[in-house]
């Protein structure tokens, strides 16, 4: 069995691949999933991550503390902003979610899930509410094509990041909603919201602000990925803006500033550090904020690297602007 150490300081989270990819296997871990229900072409294809289940533990009722009174997260270190009409703006630093990767939340009687995979720099914010079934989710511990698979803790279905799809379980075809939020820098969300709230420090004996994916954003190939890589020549790290089954290149975003293209309004800005190169997040190389609007009201979208928009939107659009 082989076993890798993404970096010294990740020393809680080694990453082993299994020896056996199937339900049998899994069934000691998880005796209250329904294996018979699924969407999964092939068993072999969901590996471990490392953890077992809960071993990256995911946060429910965090606690927040004002923007004007937060001291220790560095100016360009990326956060994740919800506003929910009527209610202060949150946000929820990726110091933390690098750590736990998700935060169960509910605001002004929205329920929702900030959810985090590293290995895919996807993001995405998903309404915990299912056919009026209030969700709670956690981490199973596996992947599938190096993405995080979620589970719910009240059926115990196992659930795609990348997508909100059901594919494990009595959730199978069900969706989450994707609810609008974006990533920013701190220093912006503090400048345009100083009373608003940022996540308190969680409290776990974690190394947060320290970044366990050191220059992974620079790599060649994904980890634990065996898929095809992205056509027309697009390197497979590479940032991309999924709206939907679209994808646009942040690279090209860059050089323009802003684009109006398919309905959508997509920006972007200079300032965001990656929380996937250096050492220390906060010092990360500048990857800029990313806004997308639709007649002048945020979209829900995810910067998702390129391989990850291949590998879950096969069909998607590629908008490469030639």
């Amino acid at each position: 069995m082989r076993i890798i150490l993404l970096s010294a300081l990740f020393s809680t989270l080694l990453i082993t691949l299994p020896a056996v990819a199937s339900p049998e296997f899994w069934r000691h871990e998880w005796p209250n999933t329904n294996f018979e229900k699924t969407n999964v072409d092939s068993w072999g294809d969901i590996l471990s991550g490392g953890p077992p289940r809960d071993g990256i533990p995911a946060l429910s009722d965090p606690q927040f503390i004002r923007a004007d009174d937060e001291t220790t997260i560095e100016d360009r270190e990326p956060v994740v902003t919800v506003e929910i009409d009527g209610e202060v703006p949150r946000t929820y630093p990726l110091r933390y979610l690098t750590w736990h990767e998700i935060v169960n939340d509910e605001v002004g009687g929205v329920a929702y899930a900030v959810t985090y995979c590293p290995l895919c720099n996807s993001v995405p914010v998903f309404d915990r509410r299912v056919n009026g079934q209030l969700l709670t989710f956690g981490v199973t511990g596996k992947l599938r094509d190096s993405n995080l698979i979620m589970y719910d803790r009240e059926t115990e279905s196992w659930w795609q990041q990348a997508t909100g799809d059901g594919i494990v379980g009595e959730m199978t075809g069900a969706e989450l909603t994707q609810i609008p939020s974006w990533q920013e820098s701190w220093v912006e969300f503090k400048r345009r919201n100083p009373e608003g709230l940022v996540m308190a420090e969680p409290a776990y004996p974690r190394t947060y602000g320290r970044n366990p994916y050191v220059s992974y954003d620079s790599a060649t190939r994904p980890f634990l990925y065996n898929g095809e890589l992205p056509p027309h020549d697009i390197p497979a790290l590479v940032r991309v803006v999924r709206v939907q089954d679209k994808a646009w290149p942040v690279s090209r975003l860059a050089e323009v500033g802003e684009v109006t293209e398919a309905g959508y309004t997509i920006s972007w800005a200079s300032g965001q550090a990656s929380a996937l190169d250096s050492a220390r997040i906060g010092s990360g190389k500048d990857v800029g904020t990313i806004r997308v609007r639709r007649n002048g009201d945020d979209v829900p979208h995810d910067v998702i690297f390129a391989f990850a928009f291949h590998a879950f939107f096969p069909d998607g659009e590629w908008m490469l602007g030639n």
